[in-house]
């Protein structure tokens, strides 16, 4: 019975998933409910150009997560699943205001934090090595007293999210807030 089980699973999902498609583009996060009745999908010869502006610090009950992370990590794994290669997909996120430390490393977010590690570290790595581009806003930084060293590997110092916000919507994507 389990091995008919798993059998089926792994039949459904080669059915499922488009030619080429990949499960998750971002390890370990954004999981979403497949649906594939559904109508409006990620089409894979479209370009996909999303900006995630994650300013809000609030965190998911289950994991600890930031959302906003979580949401663009969902974004990258449904585009995937639905078989949009990496080249077509562009998503970058710009951390401000209440979110700045979820871009910290470890040490430096352990540092302020009496020992404890950065709960969002994991989905920052997971998300620099799916291709999304994670950006810091530095007028954010500044203010919040954060030096460029402290910064989680992989995080681009922007001068200011209005300005990342402003070239990226220029430059065709869409603006998604926290």
């Amino acid at each position: 019975m389990r091995r008919t089980l798993w059998a089926a699973l792994a039949v459904a999902s080669l059915i499922l998933l488009p030619a080429g498609a990949s499960a998750q583009a971002v390890a370990g996060f954004g999981g979403f409910t497949a649906l594939p009745q559904a109508r409006e999908r990620g089409d894979p010869t479209l370009d996909y150009k999303a900006l995630y502006v994650v300013q809000d610090g609030a965190k998911m009950k289950a994991t600890g997560v930031n959302l906003g992370l979580d949401r663009a990590a969902k974004l990258a794994n449904m585009l995937a699943a639905d078989g949009v290669p990496a080249e077509r997909r562009h998503i970058a996120v710009v951390v401000l205001h209440d979110a700045t430390e979820a871009v910290l490393s470890d040490a430096a977010y352990s540092a302020r934090h009496m020992g404890e590690k950065n709960p969002d570290a994991p989905v920052v790595a997971a998300l620099i090595a799916g291709g999304v581009s994670v950006r810091i806003c530095g007028q954010a930084m500044a203010a919040k007293g954060v030096k460029p060293e402290e910064l989680a590997p992989g995080v681009q110092l922007d001068i200011s999210a209005l300005m990342t916000s402003a070239n990226l919507q220029l430059r065709g994507y869409v603006l998604w807030l926290n």
